[in-house]
């Protein structure tokens, strides 16, 4: 027999988009009757939990304290049960590890920070977001070395794990040890205080488009495009291609800058007889 009762209260806050051909006091009146709408949850708090005995001699009621959750916005149709299926999705997916493919793109970045050489090697998921990242160091005991490479574990743990990088960068980034000062190597970042400080500076340069942690202004930002306007379905396309074989922190937001017109290049291709 069951001793005990759990009762859990969410609080669900969501936008709702309805397309209308005219709007007027009519249509206003009757929107909240139609169900053609297509609605994005924006958060889900859980607000209050009770858990209430069932013997009859001990009356307690136990609260817990109020957690907010949220959730990315997904948009269906409003119906309860999508509601419900949403919040639902919240806590399966909460300490739910996300592997990383078997086969996935990165890029290697090496620096040089006073006389010490880093290698900063990441690993992308197929969406372009990080999911792992690797240090190696040179002039460092075999001590550093091991935890640096632990370091590493542990933040792409926690990077899959769902812990978002912005957590990360201002945690690490403005830390000071040696070894520090001139950054060599990178063309984006000029000085660091620290290792961790020039490696957070750079995921944040490449991943989160973090201009204010630059030393140095984004190749081709004040570029002036002349036919912006031409071609510019092909274009999207192309770099829609380009962004989906391509390692985005590798590029950073550079496509146009890296892509090679190969459109008048003509091959020839004769097979075999």
């Amino acid at each position: 027999m069951a001793k005990y009762l759990v009762e859990t209260y969410y609080t669900c806050t969501f936008k709702v988009n309805h397309y209308l051909d005219k709007v007027d006091e009519t249509e206003l009146k009757n929107l909240e009757k139609r169900d053609d709408g297509k609605f994005e949850i924006l958060d889900v708090k859980l607000d209050n939990r009770k858990t209430k005995s069932l013997d009859p001699k001990n009356n307690k009621i136990i609260e817990s304290k109020k957690v907010d959750i949220i959730t990315e916005p997904n948009p269906q149709t409003v119906t309860k049960e999508n509601v419900i299926t949403n919040i639902n999705k919240v806590h399966d997916t909460s300490g739910k590890r996300f592997g990383m493919p078997d086969r996935r793109k990165g890029y290697i970045q090496k620096a040089t920070i006073g006389d010490h050489k880093v290698y900063l090697h990441t690993g992308e998921y197929e969406d372009g977001k990080i999911g792992e990242i690797f240090i190696d160091t040179s002039k460092e005991g075999e001590l550093v070395k091991a935890l640096m490479n632990n370091f590493a574990i542990a933040i792409s743990l926690g990077l899959q794990y769902g812990v978002p990088l912005d957590e990360f960068i201002s945690a690490f980034v403005g830390t000071k040890f040696e070894p520090s000062g001139k950054v060599q190597g990178n063309d984006r970042i000029l000085s660091a205080s620290s290792i961790l400080d020039y490696i957070f500076r750079e995921l944040a340069i490449s991943y989160q488009n973090r201009e204010d942690l630059a030393h140095t202004p984004a190749i081709g930002v004040n570029d002036q495009v002349d036919n912006e306007n031409q071609n510019l379905e092909d274009q999207n396309q192309l770099l829609k291609i380009v962004k989906d074989i391509t390692s985005k922190g590798f590029v950073r937001n550079n496509y146009k800058k890296n892509l090679v017109d190969l459109s008048d290049v003509k091959i020839s291709l004769k097979g075999k007889k």
